[in-house]
């Protein structure tokens, strides 16, 4: 969801029961928005300047401080309303879910009058519950920092260690969310914080959830977090390509044979990584837990109707569901801007795609004519790429200077393009690098800028554009939701999808494998490289292989689906077909073997 589309939704949602996640590496945007909520709020604001010591954590700290402030309160508030229609109280409860037993007990105390109501409102009361501030960090976008004087600050100053930091040292007790991937410092980071080990009954007062792309990668980062006496209460499972933001994509592993590994082992991964981490624990003179602590399952990645919810909670065991990009559409829930919202409105398949926008060097799901974009092509246009680099949060290079420096910034591009023209390469091939290198977008500011627009803050000169993330899903949404549609609309209540084309999930993220597979292999033009087409032929068998997986799982299904199976079927047969021959075959010339 980038940095600001859910950077106030705890504020937002939270006192409805609603959990978020809250993304904490932008501390600039974030400083912006807690001195905004403390003024409407009537909480004192200290500044905490960008000139001192530790300052990216502590404002961190700061903001999630004040965030649990405001949401105690409104909750309290919540709690304390009336049981009548319209009131806040009601709202929380008729968002429930029907299956929830306290929506359960809420529609038996609207049947009853007298003492009895009164004892069921009391029991209701005395069991509702906010929704967590979750925290996430990008574990990619960890970079170093410098002093005034140039020299390179210690490790624990680097970008994501701050934000570790700044989380830990909060009076939250929720969850932090880790993803993009291991990244080893920062992990080894956490075991200085008490508050992510657990106590000896198995509680956290803060705990770690990883988002995970398999099996393996659960395990690998299970066994490293738990060797140091940390445990891993979620594994958050998303979509390698029907997601928004970066996209990781796997190498042809489908979604539905991922969670099928991670359902199938479940217990088994939790006993050996319990086996690993007592020891480590008890070594450590900490408290050990007497039980395997609770270790959830979840997953997300183009989820789009109850019926394919209710599958993943029916047939792998997940413990919830995750839905994100259809709530750009919804403003109760989310930070966004109206100009941006529109443009979402209107979007359809073709208008949204798998950039190479990001500086990381990352695919990264985007929506065409979006803000970010129009102003990077005036830039263009007028002869001056790349962008001012104001937050530094993505620099990853040394190709021409000695510190690391951002591909989306002026800096760079203005040396690469110096290489550029020298460049003796056919026109066609030379207008194609020059879109490599001035595609690159500022993702630091363009992510950041919706949650200044929409509260009238103030904005840095000359990057006023708003980069937005959405997954392929979007397609399907066209309207600007209520709160209470999109979550009728989750559990089943409402459809707010007038479309009635909507791919089934599992085939929407086969076909995106399908093209990606196919684009890269177009990329390498007319001589694919052995080491190129091994790959190749690993990913067309991966996808071959979740083919077979999903035609023997989905006809067994009987409850699910049904006016979907046919027509899932034929693109099950349609996509195996296209990779039969998406892959051109070797040819031999003389003694040496080609690709074409």
């Amino acid at each position: 969801m980038g940095t600001s589309f859910t950077i106030d939704t705890p504020i937002r949602l939270a006192h409805y029961g609603i959990t978020s996640v809250v993304s904490l590496i932008d501390h600039r945007m974030i400083e912006q928005v807690r001195e905004h909520y403390c003024a409407k709020y009537d909480i004192p604001f200290e500044e905490i300047p960008e000139s001192e010591e530790d300052c990216k954590a502590r404002r961190v700290t700061a903001y999630l401080n004040m965030m649990k402030q405001i949401v105690d309160r409104q909750f309290a508030a919540v709690v304390a309303s009336p049981f009548e229609p319209g009131s806040e109280i009601t709202k929380y409860f008729e968002l429930l879910p029907a299956t929830s037993p306290l929506r359960q007990r809420y529609e038996e105390m609207l049947t009853t009058s007298g003492e009895e109501r009164e004892r069921l409102e009391a029991y209701l009361r005395a069991n509702m519950l906010p929704g967590n501030i979750d925290g996430n960090i990008m574990t990619k976008v960890d970079s170093a920092n410098y002093a005034k004087t140039g020299e390179q600050l210690p490790q624990q100053f680097n970008d994501a260690h701050a934000s570790l930091r700044g989380f830990a040292m909060s009076s939250l007790n929720s969850s932090l969310v880790f993803s993009a991937g291991m990244n080893p410092r920062l992990y080894g980071y956490i075991a200085q914080f008490d508050d992510f080990y657990p106590s000896a009954d198995g509680t956290f007062v803060k705990k770690i959830i990883l988002k995970v792309s398999d099996y393996r990668s659960a395990l690998i980062q299970g066994k490293f977090l738990a060797k140091k006496g940390l445990w891993v209460s979620e594994f958050r499972v998303e979509s390698g390509l029907n997601c928004g933001g970066h996209a990781f994509a796997s190498d042809g592993y489908l979604l539905g044979p991922i969670i099928q590994e991670l359902h199938d082992n479940r217990a088994a991964l939790a006993a050996e990584l319990f086996g690993i981490l007592a020891p480590a624990l008890e070594a450590a003179g900490r408290p050990v837990p007497t039980s395997i602590p609770g270790q959830r399952l979840t997953v997300q990645g183009g989820v789009g109707t109850e019926e394919e919810q209710d599958f993943l909670f029916e047939r792998y065991g997940v413990d919830s569901v995750g839905w994100g990009t259809p709530f750009l559409l919804c403003p109760e829930a989310v930070c966004i801007d109206t100009e941006t919202m529109n443009i979402l409105v209107k979007a359809k398949e073709e208008d949204l795609y798998l950039s190479k926008i990001s500086p990381l060097g990352v695919p990264f799901n985007s929506v065409r004519g979006n803000t970010a974009e129009l102003e990077l092509r005036a830039r263009i246009a007028a002869g001056k790429p790349g962008a001012p680099c104001l937050k530094k949060h993505m620099v990853s290079t040394t190709e021409f200077t000695a510190k690391p420096i951002c591909t989306a910034s002026i800096q760079y591009q203005r040396h690469k393009l110096d290489e550029w023209k020298g460049l003796d390469i056919p026109a066609d091939e030379k207008a194609k690098s020059f879109n490599t290198i001035t595609q690159k977008t500022c993702l630091c500011v363009g992510l950041g800028n919706a949650a200044l627009k929409a509260h009238g803050l103030d904005m840095y000169k000359g990057s006023q554009g708003v980069a937005v993330c959405p997954g392929p899903n979007m397609a399907y949404y066209d309207k600007v939701v209520t709160l209470r549609q999109i979550v009728d609309h989750i559990y089943g209540r409402a459809n707010i999808i007038d479309r009635t084309d909507r791919p089934n999930f599992f085939i929407k993220e086969l076909g995106l494998y399908v093209t990606y597979l196919r684009d890269a292999i177009n990329d390498c033009g007319n001589t694919i490289a052995d080491n190129q087409r091994k790959y190749f032929e690993v990913f067309r068998s991966n996808l071959m292989n979740g083919i077979d997986y999903y035609r023997t799982v989905l006809p067994a299904v009987a409850t699910h689906f049904a006016a979907q199976r046919e027509v899932i079927q034929r693109e099950l047969d349609r996509y195996a077909d296209e990779l039969r021959g998406i892959l051109p075959a070797a040819q031999p010339v003389g003694d040496v073997l080609l690709s074409v």
